[in-house]
């Protein structure tokens, strides 16, 4: 899983996107500062190797794009960024990931990453009906995940939500990134809905 997420990295570093993957079970994961620790402490613990894996994968994807970064606090549920680096962060069964952008970048980013398949059922809880005739191509479980990623690169940004109507190419054009297995789906600027040329 981990080897296939890492296949994706030349896609989204031409895309001006670093990704980093880190797994739960990693040995010796600590919080990298007390804003950290504070956040894990109250957690059960799959939930707290979830949270610093979430912590690990976005440092991994900020290195990625040449940035430094330590320890990443949080505000309500949302990870707060040093000012100059953006990345976001999705987990699902036990396995984090992160994309992040370099310095020089503005375009909000989103991702997620979704392991456990949504059944069919759920659709009325994801899709509008006018969106339905996306199940002829895409699963829900795609469909949701492409949905989470786009809501991330639109609504949360700098710890707070954004104007959904600026959502246009152009100055507001969303980086954003879905993957599921067998499914992966990439886009930066402009690219919005074009699969991945490793889709399988």
């Amino acid at each position: 899983m981990r080897d296939d997420l890492a296949a994706l990295r030349p896609l989204l570093l031409a895309s001006g996107l670093g990704l980093g993957v880190a797994a739960a079970s990693e040995p010796g994961a600590e919080p990298a500062g007390p804003a950290e620790a504070a956040a894990a402490a109250s957690m059960p613990e799959q939930r707290r190797r979830e949270f610093l894996a979430g912590r690990r994968a976005a440092r991994r994807a900020l290195w990625a794009v040449g940035l430094d970064c330590g320890e990443i606090p949080r505000s309500g549920r949302l990870p707060v960024f040093a000012p100059g680096r953006a990345a976001s962060i999705s987990h699902s069964a036990g396995i984090a990931v992160a994309v992040a952008r370099g310095a020089d970048g503005e375009l909000p980013l989103g991702c997620d990453l979704e392991l456990r398949p949504l059944p069919r059922a759920a659709a009325r809880l994801v899709l509008r009906a006018d969106e339905e005739p996306l199940l002829a191509v895409w699963s829900v479980t795609a469909l949701f995940s492409a949905k989470e990623s786009a809501w991330k690169a639109l609504a949360v940004t700098d710890g707070g939500l954004r104007d959904l109507r600026a959502s246009s190419c152009g100055t507001n054009c969303v980086s954003a990134f879905a993957w599921i297995p067998r499914v992966p789906w990439g886009c930066g600027s402009c690219t919005s809905g074009r699969r991945a040329s490793s889709a399988t």
